[in-house]
C-alpha cells in the first residue's frame, strides 16, 4: 500500500506536483493506493477533479483506491459535489489493510 499524504492545498497551482506523485513508478506498482486528505485545508474543482483522475488511473491499473476524509471543509465539498458518493472514503489508511 501507497499513502500519497497532502498538505495544504489542492489546486491549479500543486495539480502538476499531484499528478507526478501519482504518476510515479512506486505508486503506479502498488497494490493499494490511498490519498490521505487529513492535511489538506483547501480543495478547489480543480482538486476534486486531480482526485477523480487518481481514481480512474487507479482503476486502470487495477489497484484498490480510497480518500481519507480530510478536514470539515474538504468533507462539505465532497458531500456538496457528490464525489463522495463516487469514491471509497476511509477514516484512516490503516482501514485498507483490514
Amino acid at each position: 500500500m501507497v499513502v500519497v499524504g497532502l498538505q495544504g492545498e489542492l489546486d491549479l497551482a500543486s495539480a502538476p506536483q499531484f499528478e507526478s506523485e501519482i504518476d510515479s513508478g512506486e505508486v503506479a506498482s502498488c497494490a493499494t493506493l490511498v490519498v490521505d486528505l487529513d492535511g489538506l485545508q483547501f480543495i478547489d474543482s480543480t482538486g476534486l477533479r486531480l482526485i477523480f483522475a487518481a481514481s480512474g488511473r487507479a482503476q486502470e491499473r487495477g489497484q484498490q483506491f480510497a480518500v481519507t476524509r480530510g478536514s470539515e471543509q474538504v468533507q462539505r465539498l465532497l458531500a456538496i459535489t457528490r464525489v463522495d458518493e463516487h469514491l471509497r472514503i476511509v477514516d484512516s489508511p490503516q482501514e485498507m489493510l483490514a
